[in-house]
């Protein structure tokens, strides 16, 4: 399990659009380092050092699973996308972009590449003004004062003005919802989603047992014998796992992850059962669906049926080996008749059949943009 940590960042610009370098930069932030849970104010100073334009500063607290090596690498890496070109002589001067690693935690930090806490942190109103504005009681690691006492301590004269601009904090999916309910036909990449999520989120992450159904090999040697009581113990487990595990969380208070929703049941009942064996398990089915709680969001990854195929093999599970290409559209079916006549889900489909999100960080970043973008429209 990855270990969340607590970094304040100084960030500071003094060329172009000032206000929309701060913003970028705190985007590209949230995307690579971690959840900005805190902004200060922006403040207007003068250039420290060297004679040029007024620059404009803020400071950030983020939590962030990259240890301190990884996080100064990935900040010299958005300095760069922004713009930021720095030399062997990179002092005093304009920049786009500057941003710096003020605390980590209360480590100290003595290396080649990196010293924490900043050196000159208490030496600059420009970074202890807006530090203190979110960091007021924080204890320095070295000093052993309180910020808001090294502030007071400081001797720089210069004046720092609070300006009315204001920057946007990104929302990340951990606020945004609750619970997320990941769906995909077989082989989709489903589970690996929600265990990413889980992992870079924080989340409570419910998982689907569908290894443990002593009827799942057997279905799959003689469909027509098995059908039924495959699809009433997989919809007697869905409900009771997902009936217990949820009890167990305040959703209110915890971000969700579940690799299934289940609804799946009948998706899979419709294909596999006979008409009189279906009627009876709609029954069933409707009584249990009423006392399930609905997520947030449905996501629903499609997949076209020759990568699944593929993902099917590669996975190596026996018992799939002989799913046929039809299977896997009839089910597919399902869930698009499925989606199309729900009214009260909120639901969002990623084609995820060029993606490879779970190896290609770009191709995870997409379908994490995707989340986060996604408008209700229920």
């Amino acid at each position: 399990m990855k270990i969340q940590r607590i970094t304040y960042l100084s960030l500071g610009t003094n060329q172009g659009n000032k206000l929309k370098n701060l913003q970028d930069a705190i985007h590209l932030i949230a995307e690579k380092v971690g959840i900005i849970q805190q902004i200060a104010s922006v403040y207007k100073t003068a250039s420290w050092g060297f004679d040029s334009d007024d620059f404009y500063n803020t400071c950030i607290k983020v939590s962030t699973y990259l240890p301190p090596e990884t996080l100064i690498n990935t900040l010299l890496s958005i300095e760069q996308e922004l713009g930021r070109t720095r030399t062997e002589e990179d002092g005093y001067s304009d920049r786009s972009i500057d941003i710096d690693i003020l605390l980590f935690d209360d480590e100290i930090i003595f290396s080649k590449n990196l010293i924490v806490p900043h050196p000159k942190m208490l030496e600059r109103k420009f970074v202890l003004v807006p530090l203190v504005e979110i960091a007021r009681n924080i204890m320095h690691p070295i000093k052993k004062k309180h910020l808001f006492i090294c502030l007071e301590n400081c001797d720089d004269t210069s004046e720092i003005l609070k300006t009315n601009e204001a920057l946007i904090r990104p929302v990340p999916i951990s606020e945004k919802y609750n619970y997320i309910a990941i769906e995909g036909n077989i082989g989709a990449g489903k589970t690996s989603l929600a265990n990413m999520l889980s992992d870079d989120f924080n989340a409570k992450i419910v998982l689907e047992r569908f290894a443990d159904n002593p009827f799942l090999p057997k279905f799959y040697d003689d469909n027509e014998r098995y059908a039924f009581p495959l699809e009433m113990s997989f919809l007697a487990d869905r409900y009771q796992q997902l009936s217990d595990d949820l009890a167990q969380f305040d959703l209110f208070k915890n971000f969700i992850v579940s690799d299934y929703y289940i609804f799946k049941s009948l998706i899979f009942a419709q294909v596999t059962l006979q008409a009189d064996e279906y009627a009876l398990y709609r029954k069933m089915f409707d009584l249990m669906y009423k006392e399930i709680t609905k997520p947030d969001l449905y996501v629903y990854l499609y997949q076209n049926t020759e990568r699944l195929l593929q993902n099917i093999k590669k996975r190596g599970r026996d018992y799939e080996q002989n799913i046929e290409a039809s299977y896997l559209q009839k089910i597919h079916d399902g869930y698009s008749n499925f989606i199309k006549t729900q009214q009260n889900l909120n639901i969002l489909i990623i084609d995820v059949s060029e993606l490879d999100f779970v190896n290609n960080p770009q191709d995870y970043r997409f379908i994490i943009d995707k989340i986060n973008n996604h408008s209700s429209t229920i």
